[in-house]
């Protein structure tokens, strides 16, 4: 499959188109973010976020630009995001000349925090039971056992890029399930 055909066609929501984009543009992506973070967990994580929000996004693309920069460009600017929502829970306070002092936010939870921890996960266990099978074992082994990508594709003997899109695929159903209305 040609890069313009896999994009065609996964604007038309192909998931092979997908998977065949995915398995092109990650290396880059990663080691793009890897050589920017110089944490493997955080360059992963973001290029998860950038394969995600580029495939939500796949009708905004203009093919007159590589598909690769502007994958590489919504990268940088997620990890641009990162870095000030960093920086924003510290402040620099000087009170003295000879000495500078940081002020770093507390997020230590409250009780009401706790407690509204607790209920938001009793929904979203609810939400999850929602899912098909396959995709509840995905998000349960990432989130709820804390297993790297390598862990689940030895767990469910299925290729690593195979699991990075289910999760991808999975969080975005359940996306859809947590913010659709009630009904009650």
């Amino acid at each position: 499959m040609e890069i313009a055909e896999a994009i065609l066609k996964a604007k038309k929501n192909d998931q092979k188109a997908f998977n065949f984009l995915l398995d092109t543009f990650w290396n880059d992506v990663y080691l793009f973010q890897l050589k920017r973070t110089q944490n493997e967990n955080d360059a992963e994580d973001i290029t998860i976020q950038t394969f995600s929000k580029a495939f939500d996004k796949i009708n905004t693309y203009n093919d007159q630009y590589k598909f690769k920069t502007w994958l590489i460009t919504i990268s940088k600017n997620l990890h641009v995001d990162l870095i000030r929502k960093q920086k924003s829970s510290i402040s620099k306070v000087q009170n003295n000349p000879d000495h500078t002092y940081l002020n770093i936010a507390d997020d230590a939870p409250t009780v009401e925090d706790k407690l509204i921890t607790e209920q938001n996960l009793a929904n979203l266990l609810r939400d999850i039971k929602q899912l098909k099978p396959h995709y509840q074992q995905v998000i349960m082994l990432r989130y709820f056992q804390e297993m790297s990508y390598k862990e689940i594709s030895n767990e469910l003997n299925e290729p690593i890029n195979n699991i990075k899109v289910k999760l991808l695929r999975a969080k975005k159903l359940l996306a859809e399930i947590i913010t659709r209305p009630n009904d009650f």
